[in-house]
């Protein structure tokens, strides 16, 4: 078996920023960065908010080389938090969604045939993650607990310190770049779901979770803050009315949250259905109407009843169930 140790001519990163002044937090040192653009870097939200833990877990991941793993519900913006920072930094970021039909082929590679010459070829063509560790990439390993168990073994020795990726198919054993960067986000912490939001989520083999060097929690954000970026997605509602209206589309926000944790309602609410919402208010010109369309049409009776009540605590008057038709 041959090992290849010429993964890629690709530079590693050319400049250094501070922590502090591009996202508000507090490291010992500069992080590497890019000075250039490229087109596998993500694009720049100028609104988002990061979280000052997580943003620091992700940005010691770059630095050291950590594997950083963030956990939490959906909506919270895991995956983007990963993207936010490495558009920051300039650096090339691939997401792959570990979702069920997602084969270990898929990541390592696979025989094709091409034609070279006129002549028809079979040589190997590299998969994702192959491609990725060849690079200097943040790869974002998306839904990691509904991949596939073949799969995850796949990714499993690269998880290592001074972890490689064995291609059998070719009899190769890959050495990561010196500034391949691997994170994941899950919405469960390996033990499977008890609530039943995330159908398709599987156990992880407990010796790979312990090669994950940060373990993060994300939660939703604080009101004030989910306000703040529910009104940047929705400039048409920056007037008195409409800043009043997404104070109390946040309160609603939290009701049925709090409810979803007592156990009182099946589904919580992230801030993506949250700017839903919001954008449906203008496109509806009727909040009622878009909160059905955005997520109350989707809820189970039981729950729609309950959510009602909070509805009517928040905008004061009664709701009925609506569609766009």
């Amino acid at each position: 078996m041959t090992e290849d140790h010429a993964v890629s001519t690709d530079n590693g990163p050319d400049h250094a920023i501070c922590a502090k002044e591009i996202f508000g937090v507090d490291l010992s040192s500069s992080v590497p960065a890019f000075k250039n653009k490229t087109a596998f870097v993500p694009d720049i939200d100028k609104d988002y908010d990061f979280d000052p833990l997580t943003t620091r877990s992700i940005l010691l991941g770059v630095q050291h080389n950590k594997r950083v793993l963030i956990h939490g519900p959906h909506g919270t913006g895991k995956s983007t938090h990963i993207e936010q920072v490495a558009a920051r930094l300039n650096w090339p970021c691939l997401r792959i969604n570990l979702d069920g039909h997602l084969t270990r082929s898929d990541l390592i590679g696979r025989d094709a045939i091409t034609l070279q010459d006129g002549q028809q070829v079979t040589s190997f063509k590299d998969g994702l993650l192959t491609y990725a560790i060849k690079r200097p990439f943040i790869l974002v390993l998306d839904e990691y607990d509904a991949g596939r168990p073949e799969v995850m073994f796949v990714i499993q020795r690269l998880l290592e310190d001074e972890g490689k990726l064995t291609i059998v198919e070719k009899n190769e054993i890959v050495k990561p770049h010196p500034f391949f960067r691997i994170f994941a986000t899950s919405n469960t912490i390996g033990m499977g779901d008890l609530t039943g939001l995330y159908h398709g989520t599987q156990y992880i083999n407990q010796g790979q979770m312990d090669r994950w060097s940060l373990t993060v929690s994300l939660d939703y954000l604080p009101p004030e803050k989910e306000a703040h970026i529910i009104l940047s997605k929705t400039p048409e509602l920056n007037t008195k009315e409409g800043i009043e209206t997404i104070k109390q589309i946040v309160n609603l926000a939290s009701m049925i949250r709090s409810a979803f944790k007592a156990d009182e309602i099946m589904n919580v609410i992230s801030l993506r259905a949250l700017i839903n919402w919001a954008q449906n208010i203008v496109l509806y010109d009727d909040i009622a109407l878009a909160f059905c369309v955005s997520y109350l049409n989707r809820q189970d009776q039981t729950d729609q009843d309950k959510i009602k009540e909070f509805y009517q605590r928040c905008f004061g008057e009664d709701i009925m169930l609506k569609s766009a038709a």
